[in-house]
């Protein structure tokens, strides 16, 4: 199993390019097999997840060319079946994603509970409501899923939570379902509206992008396409809060600056400033981060939520920022019910931290924070351990980074070019 070491307490300075969006590639690779002609995937991050799901297309026959480290080709003439491998799938949470586009290929698709990240209970009735509501039967069998299907047809599908990823796989069964669809209460972050274009460019006929109701005219078929995977919003708001905590001056490259409006507001809570020029996210040097209170002095909250609002994603990251900032503030997790546990790490590097339930936690700052040894217990967790050991004093080792590895590519890497002492070590 590999580790980070990491030397804390210095400043850095450089420029990053923002890798491609995770949580859009997966579901693109994933749209792949709803065509028999060759699909291109430009800014395709290399990360764990996304290998991954690389490899499961693979398995199932699919013809995977490499044309750059980020660029791909893959064509799905030949998928020769629609049961996943089993160990693969159990390692990740994007998995689910394969049974709306292997339903429109084959009567029958097995698939065994996804994996991905333990922060609380995530739920698939959505998936298993919207492929009922297309005509498509959903059973178990052996611990496996079972969906099996006739013919699908257009419905009308109102989803009870605005989850992304069965905002997708409804999309994703609908385009060749016979008939209108239309599905309401869906999910609109950018990756959604960045699989919905590729899907539409393939072929699709899908109105409303970018909106919570969608609807969608079924055709025949979907042929070939290319398509550039978004910036992936999550990495970018990480290295602005790493710039502000090691009080560093960074230029992030290839950002969309209309997404990064919805960390702007939540940032600026905790005194952290950047300024955007063009395509260009530049971090001063120097910060001194201060809670902003709320009017008539109110300790401030910050929540998070489905698109527009802040993202759960983001809500480990900002913890580490809160302790390195002066004042109090209240965190409310709305979405998961186990990603706060992680606030033990912080509490043993010298956080003052209260975790009042699976929820919440009240931040007091600022804190020294002092290196040990932890434990990465998710991705976004794991990204916010190693900010907290680049602004701590003194040595931490950080293991698991297996899950770190699965949502950022060659973190390591970029950090040593700004001048971060983190090493990467092997058993």
């Amino acid at each position: 199993m590999d580790r980070f070491v990491i030397q804390g307490g210095g400043t850095l300075a450089g420029t990053i390019k923002a890798q491609g969006n995770k949580n859009e590639a997966l579901p693109a690779i994933a749209a792949c097999l709803l065509t028999r002609e060759p699909v291109i995937l430009h800014n395709v991050p290399r990360i764990g997840d996304v290998l991954m799901m690389i490899d499961i297309l693979k398995s199932l026959g699919a013809e995977v060319t490499e044309i750059t480290p980020h660029d791909f080709r893959i064509c799905c003439r030949d998928i020769h079946h629609a049961e996943p491998d089993a160990s693969m799938c159990r390692h990740l949470r994007a998995a689910i994603l394969l049974a709306g586009p292997l339903l429109t290929r084959f009567n029958q698709v097995i698939l065994p509970p996804p994996g991905g990240d333990v922060i609380g209970r995530r739920r698939l009735d959505d998936h298993f409501l919207a492929f009922k509501s297309l005509g498509a039967q959903v059973g178990e069998q052996a611990r496996n899923y079972v969906f099996q299907r006739k013919n699908l047809v257009a419905a009308d599908i109102f989803l009870e939570e605005q989850s992304v990823t069965a905002t997708e796989n409804a999309l994703m069964a609908a385009v060749l379902a016979k008939g209108e669809t239309k599905l309401q209460n869906a999910a609109c972050e950018p990756h959604v509206v960045g699989l919905t274009k590729l899907l539409n460019t393939m072929g699709a006929k899908i109105s409303g992008v970018g909106a919570n109701m969608l609807q969608i005219n079924g055709v025949d078929e979907l042929g070939g396409a290319e398509h550039t995977i978004g910036s992936d919003l999550l990495e970018i708001g990480g290295y602005i809060v790493l710039a502000a905590i090691t009080k560093s001056s960074l230029r992030i490259t290839g950002t969309n600056p209309d997404e990064l409006r919805i960390i702007h507001s939540t940032y600026r809570k905790l005194g952290i400033h950047y300024k955007i020029n063009g395509d260009h996210v530049v971090i001063p040097s120097g910060h001194k981060m201060v809670i902003q209170p709320d009017f008539a002095g109110d300790i401030p909250k910050i929540d998070d939520g489905t698109w527009p609002n802040f993202p759960t994603d983001l809500m480990s990251i900002v913890i580490v920022a809160a302790t390195q900032a002066e004042g109090t503030v209240l965190f409310f997790e709305k979405m998961y019910d186990g990603r706060m546990f992680f606030v033990d790490h912080l509490i043993g590097m010298g956080a003052r931290i209260v975790l009042c339930d699976p929820h919440r936690v009240v931040v007091v700052g600022p804190s020294q924070l002092y290196g040990t040894q932890v434990t990465s217990p998710d991705i976004r967790a794991g990204m916010a351990l190693v900010l907290a050991a680049l602004c701590a004093q003194g040595e931490t080792t950080i293991y698991n980074i297996r899950q770190i590895d699965r949502g950022y590519e060659n973190l390591e890497s970029k950090l040593q070019q700004l001048g971060a002492n983190i090493k990467r070590l092997s058993e």
